[in-house]
């Protein structure tokens, strides 16, 4: 595994791998049980991890558009479920619930 991104709390390291994750990037968090322990030390115990380092630099890449505001623009996709058309920015189908699969973001 390779470590993206280094938070400052948990919440900020769940919020950048759900936005991975939402992208199909394989991410999980890890240390966020640490960083209650450390106090007011600047220990880099959070943080976010890709489990396929093949996506190394687009995990980096999007990592950044993310931090800085810009969120990559995802055309629309159609559910394998149910057919439904949606917008890009759904990660979920509105109608029946399934995910998005991974190379429609």
């Amino acid at each position: 595994m390779i470590r993206v991104y280094t938070a400052g709390h948990a919440t900020e390291a769940h919020l950048v791998c759900g936005f991975l994750q939402s992208l199909g990037i394989a991410a999980i968090v890890r240390g966020e049980h640490l960083s209650g322990g450390v106090g007011e030390l600047p220990l880099d115990v959070c943080g976010v991890w890709i489990t396929d380092p093949g996506t190394r630099a687009e995990a980096e890449q999007r990592v950044r558009e993310f931090l800085q505001g810009r969120r990559p623009q995802a055309g629309p996709w159609i559910c394998d479920a149910c057919r439904e058309t949606l917008e890009g920015q759904f990660t979920a189908c509105w109608h029946c619930g399934r995910d998005r699969p991974a190379e429609s973001g």
